[in-house]
């Protein structure tokens, strides 16, 4: 028999390490995005395209953040992270041992 007491523990660390790691993981993919269209933009052949790139991220971010583009980054990292919680806790639910 599994007594709840001993799953609350596991089950909050579960719940904290995948929040973080859901809220880190999109921040890193939009600032390695952005990193290589600035390198590519100072390429003479690329430039085109690096520059474009930057300005479709920049839009792209800017939709979700009501026109700042470091808010619709922030506003994508915590919904990532709370879709990461829900899908940690359902899997929990499903499986409380862990087995």
């Amino acid at each position: 028999m599994v007594t709840y007491m001993n799953i609350l523990p596991n089950f909050l660390r579960s719940l904290l390490l995948t929040s973080i790691f859901s809220f880190v993981t999109p921040i890193l993919l939009i600032g390695v995005s952005w990193t290589s269209f600035a390198l590519i933009s100072h390429l003479p052949t690329l430039q085109t395209i690096g520059q474009s790139g930057l300005t479709q991220i920049w839009y792209f971010l800017g939709t979700f953040g009501s026109g700042h583009p470091w808010q619709g980054c922030l506003v994508i990292a915590v919904t990532c992270s709370l879709v990461g919680a829900m899908f940690d806790g359902y899997v929990l639910s499903q499986n409380p041992r862990g087995h």
